[in-house]
């Protein structure tokens, strides 16, 4: 949420909001009902929050392409990893609630009482949940440990030094170097966080910390002039044809600052590995179930309680392993569990890449097809679709060991970067060829892209709302792409491909079961990851790589099936109500209204029906 401190008129005029925008100013008006002057009030002051959002993070600024003009020293910063920073951000929340609380909410129009309500319903469990857990970040998908393989300025600054921050001028490179040393900063300041949390009692557990430090060797090991961080701006100097001597000064930031504060931050976490255990849920964290309660209910955007989610995996998985034991046996896969005739499915040769440069290159280039493939079906289903491009990268392999096995990027608003899929392909075997479309579906089009970018090009939706996201919205309307995408017909003629799309669901349904046995049922690392195996036929190092992101990640992997179930239910219940007038295509149209809490995606639904 963000500040280019000018006014309204003069912000949506700006060259580079309206490319953010990706609609001229006069689209910025409340569709479907007469705007009221309460409407223009509350537009103002999303403005503003938006406007403070950007100031407030410079990797946001970057992101957006708003690094630039009166904001060009953003540039050079990174964020305030501190636990003072966090205790401002805090503060800015609740001035912000209390401003929005200003706003007489009977006044405004139909779908700024929208806007309203999504925005208000996040700063209230933002501030909420804030207030009760005096440690690591309790707001959307909650985040107990401020350094865990996934969690720390290592996980994300190097790779957004090297994919987002852009140099085609001199003083671009100059703004590369002083985020470089601030790099240094930001890792000090984690540190300290981390310690203070500890001293509560919050520290990851023993094999998040040994997973975070091989990250943190795998850099600190390397020459600096070999890692990422030289040679980002090397090469992105050398495309630019600027002069200099910027890639030396880079090394010379690595060796003088970036490495000293590598070597306090490694024996840091050398501390606090000597400190922790083993156990693997968030039971053990000062109030531990309140925590993981709140942090079921803030990941769904439901009053589900962990026992009810943890009930609901169980009937899922049993529903969908029918399904695929039937399925299975049409393939004269007989022998055994589901989970087990899933393993050999995927071991068998025919369905492996090669674990090298050939293989991975294959994978990238199979997902990139089935997503041209997929494009022109698209019209069936969907009557707005995303200007964006889309294409499928790879996990960069400084960080692949502690990433989830695939993300989505959004793109640049201003066109810079299209939208990416990320794949993490440490290991091809985790990706069995029946397996592989189906992701693609989830990630890029019609899922997270197709989701993300028809928000960020919205005309209907404030700006501050474009980029907003709810995670059971998001990745339940993900899974629910994938059933839209066998509904377009992408599976006839290919039944293992069916089988790798039912697998899916199979594995979010057990995400269900797992994630409330490590956090709610006390189950550990290993029973988890063994359950995740058998039940799913996932390969067992992909299987603990999912287990260990689940560890300190607590509720996050429960909104994908939830989300998913909401998305599919109300699209039934609109069905059912319009009978042969049921337009799918106007149905998916609700994703202009940009991301929701389930609640609110129910109650916009049922009132568009």
């Amino acid at each position: 949420m963000t500040d280019f401190r000018i006014d309204r008129r003069s912000l949506l005029a700006g060259g580079a909001v309206a490319a953010l925008a990706g609609a001229p100013a006069a689209a910025q008006t409340t569709t479907g009902a007469a705007a009221t002057t309460e409407d223009g009030k509350l537009l103002a002051l999303f403005d503003a929050f938006f406007n403070e959002g950007v100031d407030e993070s410079p990797e946001q600024a970057t992101s957006l392409g708003l690094d630039k003009g009166a904001r060009a020293a953003l540039k050079s910063q990174l964020s305030d990893a501190s636990r003072a920073g966090r205790d401002r951000r805090q503060a800015r929340t609740a001035d912000r609630l209390a401003r929005l609380r200003a706003i007489d909410r009977a006044a405004l129009s139909p779908n700024r009482q929208l806007d309203h309500d999504v925005v208000e319903y996040d700063l209230t469990r933002a501030v909420s949940a804030a207030r009760q857990f005096p440690f690591g970040e309790a707001r959307g998908n909650f985040q107990p440990y401020v350094i865990s393989q996934q969690h720390g300025p290592f996980t994300r600054t190097p790779d957004f030094l090297d994919t987002n921050h852009r140099i085609s001028t001199a003083d671009d490179a100059q703004a590369y170097l002083a985020r470089l040393s601030a790099y240094a900063r930001t890792l000090d300041e984690n540190l300290a966080w981390a310690r203070e949390d500890a001293g509560k009692g919050v520290i990851a557990p023993d094999f998040a910390l040994d997973l975070a430090l091989a990250q943190l060797r795998a850099i600190r090991t390397q020459k600096a002039g070999d890692t990422v961080l030289a040679t980002s701006i090397a090469r992105k100097v050398k495309a630019a044809n600027i002069a200099g001597d910027h890639a030396a000064r880079a090394v010379q930031i690595i060796e003088a600052e970036v490495y000293p504060a590598y070597d306090r931050y490694i024996a840091g976490v050398e501390a606090l590995r000597a400190r922790a255990s083993s156990d693997a849920g968030v039971w053990k964290l000062p109030d531990g179930a309140a925590y993981y309660d709140a942090g079921v209910k803030s990941s769904t955007t439901t009053n589900l309680s962990p026992e009810e989610v943890h009930r609901l995996g169980l009937a899922q998985v049993a529903d969908i392993s029918a399904q695929l034991d039937l399925l299975l046996k049409a393939q004269g896969l007989t022998v055994g569990n589901v989970g087990e005739r899933l393993t050999a499915l995927g071991n068998r040769p025919d369905q492996l890449d090669g674990n090298d440069p050939a293989g991975r290159a294959a994978i990238i280039a199979r997902l990139n097809a089935q997503i041209v493939d997929a494009m022109p079906r698209l019209k069936n289903q969907f009557i707005t679709l995303p200007k964006a491009a889309v294409e499928v990268r790879r996990v960069p392999e400084f960080i692949q060991d502690g990433a989830a096995n695939g993300y989505y990027q959004a793109p640049a608003p201003d066109g810079s970067r299209p939208g990416a899929f990320y794949i993490n392909l440490k290991d091809t075997h985790d990706w069995p060829r029946f397996t592989q479309a189906t992701l693609t579906y989830h990630e890029a089009v019609p899922g997270h892209h197709m989701q993300v970018a028809i928000a960020q090009e919205s005309p209907d939706i404030p700006l501050l709302r474009r980029r907003g996201g709810y995670s059971a919205y998001s990745e339940g309307w993900a899974l629910y792409a994938e059933q839209v995408a066998d509904e377009l017909g992408v599976y006839e003629g290919d039944p293992l491909g069916r089988i790798g799309y039912l697998q899916s669901f199979l594995f979010r349904a057990a995400r269900l079961v797992a994630d409330t046995g490590i956090h709610h049922k006390r189950w550990s690392r290993e029973q988890a990851t063994a359950y995740l195996a058998q039940t799913t036929g996932y390969a067992v190092p992909r299987s603990q790589r999912e287990i260990e992101r689940y560890c300190v990640n607590p509720g996050q992997a429960l909104s994908y099936k939830i989300g998913h179930m909401q998305w599919a239910r109300l699209r039934d219940a609109v069905k059912a109500m319009q009978g042969k007038a049921f337009d799918p295509r106007a149905f998916h149209e609700i994703l202009r209204l940009g991301a929701m809490p389930l609640v609110l995606l129910e109650r916009e639904v049922m009132r568009r029906a």
